[in-house]
């Protein structure tokens, strides 16, 4: 299974992703709260996986992903955004996320990036 780092400033959508994946028997190697910490935290961890929220304090999700892939250009990121922010989701796609999700939630899809992801490694 993958090893996955979650990045979102809502303790709540980490708590819920971190069940999720966890229930999949996937390995959660740490949580972030912003673009800041996801950046130190991958450095420091390489994980398989990244689930980064795009809207977050001190750094955003897009610049987040940005650096991440200036570090490491095969890190498999996938965007975490509210339903109405899609036209963020593509400016993400384009600089290099391999999926998004959408909140809330859905078990299912969550299941369904990850293993789409974990495919291209």
């Amino acid at each position: 299974m993958a090893k996955i780092l979650i990045v979102d400033d809502s303790r709540t959508s980490r708590k819920f992703l971190r069940h999720v994946l966890e229930a999949d028997h996937h390995e959660i190697v740490d949580e972030a709260e912003n673009g800041v910490e996801a950046i130190q935290k991958y450095k420091e961890l390489r994980p398989d996986i990244v689930t980064m929220d795009i809207t977050m304090p001190e750094l955003d999700g897009i610049s987040a992903l940005r650096e991440i892939l200036r570090i490491d250009a095969k890190a498999q990121v996938i965007m975490v955004t509210a339903a109405a922010q899609k036209y963020k989701v593509i400016e993400a796609i384009k600089y290099g996320a391999k999926d998004y999700l959408t909140k809330p939630f859905d078990a299912q899809r969550i299941y369904e990036s990850i293993y789409s992801v974990r495919n291209m490694l």
